[in-house]
Parts: C-alpha cells; structure tokens; sequence
C-alpha cells in the first residue's frame, strides 16, 4: 500500500477492527476466498444441470459441497490447534485454487461428467471446511481481544456479501465467458486469500511440549467441549436454534414456486432478500452488543427468526415474504455470529479452533437434520404447516433452554495461568508412557470440611476439559481431616500438556482449594505411572 494511503486509512478505520493493518489483509483475502467458493458452487449446480436431467444428481452437488464439513470439521479443527493456522490456510487456498482451475480446465476441455463434477465439487467443499477452522480461529491472533466481537461479526458480513454477490458474479462470467472461465475466475479468489496472509510471520504454538496426533486432539477438543460449561451452551443454543432455523433454507423454494406461485425471479428476489437482512443484522451486532447482554441478543434473534418465519408461513403476497426474509436472515446472523464469537471467546488458544469446528459441525449437522425433518413435514401436510411447526418449536426450544445462558467470557479466564515449576525427576516417562496416576494429600480441618469438598468437587471440570480421563476426591477412615484427590491422565505427554494447559480461572479453583489446606503442612504432590505386566522382571 502506497505510503501517503496508510496513515489516512488507519485514521478512517479508527475503532475499527480493520484499523489492524495484519486483521484487514486477513479480512480482504477472507472476501475474495469467500467469493471463489459461492461462485464455484453456483457454476457446478448450473454444470450439473447441463450434464444431467436428474434432479437428484443435481441435488447432490448441493450435497457434495456441504457433506466435508461433517464430515471433516473435527478433523480440521484439531489439525489447526496442532500446526501453524496461516500454514493451513495457505495450503487449503493453494489445492482450492489448483483443484478449482483444474476444474475449470476440464470444462474448456469437455471432459467433464457428472461423477467427475460430483468428486471434483467434493474435494473443493472438503479444502473449504479445512479452511474454516483455521480462519476463524486466527482471528483471536490479528485483532484485540475487546475487538473480537466485531471483527467476528465483520467476517459474517464478509460471507453474506459473498453469497449475495457470488452468484450473481458466476452466472455472468458463465455467460459472458463460459463455465470453464468462471471456475478459472473463482480460483482467482483462493489466490488472493493466500497473497494476503503470505506476509503474516508464522504464530508460536499455544502449548509447548510434544504435539497431539489428529486423533488425540479430537478426544481433547470433544473432552473440551463436554466439561466447559459455557461450550455446552453454545452447542445447546446452536443445536436447538439451527435445526428449526433450516426450515427456511429447506422450504424457501416451495415457499416461492407453491405458495406464492413465483417463477426463478421471484425465487431470486426472497434470497436476496435474506442475505440483504443478514447484512443488515451483522452491521448492527456490534452496536448491541454495547446495550445489551450476549444472552438477550441471541435470545431477540431466535425470537426474531420465529415472527419471521410465521410472517413467510401465513404471506400470500411477495412484500410480505420479502419482509419475512429479511427478518429471517437478521436473525440467522444475529443468533449465529453472536454464538461464533461467544465460541472463540470461550476457548483457550490450545482448543480455539477445535471450538470453532465444534459450532461447525453443530450448525450443518442441523442444518441437515432440520432440513429433512420440515421437508418430511411439507411433503405430508404442505410448506405452511411445516413452517409454522418450524417457529412453534424454536418458541417452545427457547423455553426450555432458558437457564441456558451464553455470555462473552472475560480475557482473563482462559489467560494462560502462571507457569508451573519444571518437574524435579530422576527418570522422566517417555510421551507416550502412561497411563499417570496423579495424588494431591489435603489436611483440612473438620470444622471447614463443607466449603472445602464444595471448592475441591469445582476443580473436577477443570481437570477434566484439561486432560483428565478420571477424577475422584477420596476421605481417609483413619485419618480425620485427610482427603486425597485422585484423577488420571491418558500419557505422560498429556500431563505435561495438561499443566500449561491451565488458564487463570483454572488457577483461582485451585487457589480455592488450598486455602482450606491447614497451616503448616505443606501440600503433597505425588505422581505415578502405570506399569504393564511385560515391564514386570521375570524371576
């Protein structure tokens, strides 16, 4: 960028997330990526329309595209906590624009068939959900954390934008130019994404220490996500707000050809108008969430998603159904973007992006599974009795889910804690020895026994989303005031990780805990490892 240009820009950006020069590369390149995968996939539905006159083999590159997201969400979220996230996100946008030109190649050539087509949109869909985790994730890394909210909500814009625009922008180079230009077009958008971040200095790893296999980081991430209890509720919201939110992606087309006896224009008109209110709802997160609590922001959304999905259920003209659209895609991104960044905002640097895959995978598995349900539903009744169910059941899921709280957490609570000493041992395991038994010996005074087994049962959760396979507190029957607290650790590597897995909230639990120790006897640590019967020495 020209010199003169950057300062003006920096001051015409102040208080702005996009103020960071690192953050508005990112943000730029995230738009174009965002562009190339709508226009790839507008291309193949419209390709695979001209190759075959099946509806259901149409359908499924719908299918093909969002398939590796459940598929590989996981997967990708722990791969992107193991490396480098730039890493992955240049490698992702490089095989997305080679196997995205290709593509486009094979169709200049015209050698391209449904099968090839279906596998090739399969493999582009599969970089895209590898790309996803990572993305989001490195947010937290580019911006402040006080910024977090917005720079989340200004990705959602981003991706709206994208959807709106990229169709759009396929069907005219395809016309102009061909299909096979607009894939070699699309690919375009990858590259710009990489040429972004090729300049970002690589990020220290969150955990020192031996790294975790793609497998053991997806038990760490799952074990995560089931001991945090502000992870629960993310997932609770996300679940039972998707899976009813889905029917107005299922039955929007029935709603147009059926309902209101609309053409392809007409179909047209409702998409735009959701991606233009969904604009509109990102803009204005930011500005709420100033006002009004994370919980009662999402709570308005799901409340918003219900009355506009009813305004589209009971429409009989197109204004009406424009306005429903619109409401419904405020509230879709209002509901989820708020979710995204309660999500990253939850989750230590070491988990951050197994997190963001979590609410992932959570949203399409909805998405799929609400979708076949109100289609089931309008298939036996018709699109108004399936919609209406839709927003009755978001209605009585909010309900249930009302103790169900979301909330920003604090900065300090998932702050790396103080670094513990180096362990002091004359045989240190190899990683993969294991499994650890780990002791701590408390004396506690029978007069303070109730607050205590209250603080020390509070850690369970902490050592558990931190590595813990097991854990109990256990009472000496012959020692008054001794308890013992017991829990094991998978490997010897995993406690180490565990250890520097610690956050500073994680630390005032246990700060809690010794503050009942009694004065003058020092807390004992002791650790074990398993032996197995071929380490036993034969006589």
């Amino acid at each position: 960028m020209h010199k003169s240009v950057a300062p003006l820009l920096d001051r015409w950006l102040a208080g702005s997330p996009l103020r960071h020069r690192a953050y508005r590369r990112y943000y730029l390149g995230s738009i174009a990526a965002a562009l190339g995968y709508t226009m790839q996939a507008t291309v193949a539905a419209w390709l695979m329309a001209t190759l075959t006159p099946s509806a259901l083999t149409v359908a499924l590159v719908q299918t093909a595209s969002t398939a590796p997201a459940l598929l590989f969400g996981l997967v990708a979220g722990s791969l992107a906590d193991i490396v480098d996230r730039r890493r992955v996100i240049l490698l992702t946008q490089y095989a997305l624009a080679a196997l995205t030109a290709a593509l486009g190649v094979a169709v200049w050539l015209d050698v391209v068939g449904p099968a090839v087509l279906l596998a090739a949109t399969f493999l582009i869909g599969a970089g895209f959900a590898f790309y996803l985790p990572a993305a989001g994730a490195i947010v937290n890394d580019l911006v402040a954390r006080a910024e977090l909210a917005r720079a989340v909500t200004l990705g959602a814009v981003a991706f709206n934008l994208a959807r709106a625009i990229g169709p759009a922008l396929a069907g005219a180079v395809a016309a102009w130019a061909g299909s096979g230009s607009a894939l070699l077009a699309s690919a375009i958008g990858f590259v710009a994404m990489a040429l972004a971040l090729r300049r970002q200095h690589a990020l220290p790893r969150p955990i020192p220490g031996v790294p975790e296999t793609i497998l053991s980081g997806i038990q760490s991430g799952l074990r995560y996500a089931r001991h945090s209890a502000p992870m629960r509720a993310y997932i609770i919201r996300n679940l039972s707000f998707s899976v009813c939110a889905s029917s107005i992606w299922a039955l929007l087309p029935l709603v147009a050809r059926d309902q209101l006896a609309l053409g392809a224009g007409g179909y047209g008109t409702l998409v735009a108008s959701f991606g233009a209110g969904a604009i509109v709802g990102a803009l204005s997160i930011p500005g709420q969430l100033r006002q009004v609590s994370l919980n009662r922001l999402v709570t308005s959304g799901v409340l918003l998603s219900a009355a506009s999905t009813l305004l589209i259920a009971l429409a009989t003209q197109l204004p009406l159904a424009i306005l429903g659209a619109c409401g419904a895609g405020a509230a879709w991104v209002s509901v989820l973007a708020s979710l995204t960044a309660g999500t990253q905002s939850a989750a230590p640097a070491w988990v951050r992006a197994r997190a963001v895959a979590t609410n992932l995978v959570t949203n399409q598995a909805s998405l799929a599974l609400g979708s076949i349900l109100w289609g089931a539903l309008a298939s036996l009744s018709d699109t108004r009795t399936a919609l209406i169910a839709a927003a009755a059941t978001m209605i009585a899921l909010q309900a249930l889910n009302r103790r169900v709280r979301v909330a920003m957490v604090d900065e300090a609570d998932v702050a790396p804690g103080e670094r513990l000493p180096d362990l002091e041992l004359h045989d240190e395991p190899s990683p993969d020895d294991g499994p650890v038994l780990i002791q701590l010996d408390y004396r506690i005074d029978p007069a303070q026994r109730t607050e205590f087994l209250r603080a020390i049962h509070a850690v369970e959760p902490a050592r558990r989303r931190n590595g813990a396979v097991s854990w109990r507190v256990f009472r000496d029957l012959e020692e008054e005031g001794r308890y013992v607290e017991r829990f094991i650790i998978a490997s010897w590597a995993e406690y180490v990780r565990l250890r520097n897995r610690m956050t500073a909230a994680d630390r005032r639990l246990l700060d809690e805990v010794d503050r009942y120790q009694r004065p003058g006897t020092p807390l004992r640590v002791s650790r074990f490892i398993g032996l197995d019967k071929d380490e036993v020495p034969r006589a």
